[in-house]
């Protein structure tokens, strides 16, 4: 099935009429052809799910994580890495199977419910710190860069133990290596080849005098019951933290307080009652129209999708945002709904590949919106909701600014 009249695919990424709204085609999509081939910018055509019920089935496939690299898979973006961030990162960390899961739960023990509990104080200073900064130079002020950028940038470098003055180094990396249009071949190779070499010599300064951080367990004892990591494993993942925990983040955030302002009757009732913050965040996460351009999975076994049976080689595009306002799942998809219950929403993944920084990132956002309720009661947007723009091209979706007054 085709989702247009004239045969030809959609072009992906699909943008609604403003930032933060959803595209008019996801509906149709869904009801009448929830895996529907478009076109990706590097002119590759994949297949889009929009359902909940196959974005899930799909995420939660543990066979076709990360095999992006596979011969015949589509590409992302027209250059050479085709968009696949640090192609040879994609090749040095396990995406599946034993290795996949020792890797997961080493990392994973940075982002527990104790870890991440101790670390709010952390996040509650920096975020109180920015609002002061913030205040003292005025508005209307831009959220974007003066809170929801550096915020992240402090709570994955301390979390890895690299130093604060990297911040804009590794923002500047970040946007290179995750944005589909805007960086030509050899600015996303120097910006690859800067990245790995400065966080490699991190490594060795970890091997000399480790710390009390991620990237120090990473080197010293990353997994008892495995093999050491190698020194490009190492630079890898410790690459691929710095970036989830930075760039996605700092996006959902400026995102996250965007949607709660553009509406003031959502902001009225956080300030009422803040036990409705934790609620709101997960309306947020699942109500964001422009999550990127979607999660892609090489299908080299036969599996059935959507009635359909795929081709073996055939790439998905799984589309979380449009399963998240799949209205067989979710009542009143199109309202932000505080007291919705259960929210299953797909904005952190599924399955064994789901997002393990999920929880942290929950964490800044509360933290953000509980200082700004408190510090800035009055804030709004300095801006018509229907003014705000998109940043192009990244891969996983943001705002170019967030202007706010109080």
């Amino acid at each position: 099935m085709h989702p247009t009249e004239d045969g030809r695919p959609l072009s992906c990424p699909l943008h609604g009429a403003t930032a933060l709204e959803p595209p008019a085609e996801w509906d149709a999509l869904r009801e009448r052809c929830p895996s529907a081939p478009v076109t990706l910018p590097s002119g590759d055509e994949v297949l889009l799910l929009t359902r909940h019920e196959d974005v899930r089935q799909v995420l939660r496939d543990g066979r076709f994580a990360g095999m992006l690299r596979a011969d015949g898979a589509a590409r992302l973006a027209g250059d050479e890495t085709g968009g696949r961030f640090g192609g040879d990162m994609a090749m040095a960390i396990p995406a599946r199977g034993e290795a996949h899961r020792r890797r997961r739960r080493t990392v994973g023990r940075w982002f527990t419910a104790a870890r991440v509990a101790a670390l709010r104080p952390g996040i509650e200073a920096v975020a109180e710190k920015l609002v002061d900064d913030t205040v003292s130079h005025g508005h209307p002020a831009d959220l974007q860069a003066q809170l929801a950028f550096p915020l992240p940038q402090w709570v994955i470098c301390d979390l890895l133990g690299v130093p604060a003055a990297d911040h804009d180094r590794f923002s500047y990396w970040s946007d290179v290596l995750l944005n589909l249009t805007r960086y030509g071949q050899d600015e996303i190779e120097q910006a690859q080849d800067d990245f790995v070499d400065h966080l490699a010599a991190h490594v060795y300064a970890k091997r000399e005098m480790p710390g009390a951080d991620l990237l120090s367990d990473l080197v010293i004892d990353w997994d008892p019951d495995g093999d050491p990591l190698s020194e490009r494993e190492l630079v890898f993942t410790g690459q691929a933290l710095l970036v989830a925990g930075h760039e996605t983040t700092a996006n959902v955030i400026g995102k996250t307080v965007a949607l709660l302002l553009a509406d003031r009757g959502r902001r009225e009732r956080l300030l009422a009652d803040r036990s409705l913050v934790g609620p709101a965040v997960e309306e947020a996460l699942g109500f964001d129209a422009d999550p990127g351009i979607g999660v892609p999975r090489c299908l080299d076994e036969p599996v059935e999708i959507a009635g359909q049976l795929p081709a073996p080689g055939t790439t998905v595009l799984c589309s979380t945002a449009a399963a998240n306002r799949d209205e067989t799942v979710f009542d009143m998809p199109d309202e932000m709904l505080f007291d919705r219950g259960p929210n299953p929403h797909l904005a952190f993944g599924a399955g064994a590949h789901s997002c393990p920084g999920q929880d942290l990132a929950r964490a800044e956002l509360c933290t953000v919106l509980h200082v700004q309720l408190r510090r800035l009661p009055s804030l709004e947007l300095a801006a018509p909701p229907a003014d705000l723009r998109r940043l192009e091209g990244l891969a996983v979706g943001g705002l170019s600014q967030v202007p706010v007054r109080w």
